[in-house]
């Protein structure tokens, strides 16, 4: 005789196949929904990261924008004083090109890490679970 299992139910063999369906369902709804959460967590964390980049793309505009504007005027006025005025204005906005690029550059970074938008974690947890099922199934057959 077998023993019973330690929350107190009889081996599968001995139970009658509705109790084993119904038991099965139950388990299977609450591991869809363990597995919707984590697919919701997990997207939530990679929206927050392509939000940042975004956001830092959105920042480079900005601070190039700015940047020319403020600083132009008084940049050339300064270079202006060692060589001509359009060669002065040349030197300016290669400086602000740089800067720009360095800052999309790092956005662009920051966009690439939430990438690929697809919630790995639970995919994997996933066929780990299909498996898991796959194996229940076997040793229930035997």
């Amino acid at each position: 005789m077998e023993a019973n299992h330690p929350n107190g139910e009889a081996p599968a063999r001995e139970r009658p196949m509705g109790e084993l369906v119904k038991e099965l369902s139950q388990q299977t709804s609450e591991l869809v929904r363990r597995e919707v959460d984590l697919a919701k967590a997990e997207l939530a964390e990679k929206g927050k990261k392509a939000g940042v980049g975004a956001g830092m793309f959105g920042a480079a505009g900005l601070i190039g924008v700015g940047a020319f504007f403020a600083l132009t005027a008084a940049l050339i006025l300064l270079i202006a004083e060692a060589v001509d005025g359009w060669v002065a204005a040349l030197i300016v906005a290669v400086i602000y090109g740089a800067i720009a690029a360095v800052v999309a550059l790092q956005g662009k970074n920051r966009v690439q890490e939430a990438t690929p938008p697809a919630p790995e974690q639970t995919l994997e947890s996933v066929k780990e679970d299909v498996e898991w099922a796959k194996t229940q199934a076997k040793s229930g057959r035997t």
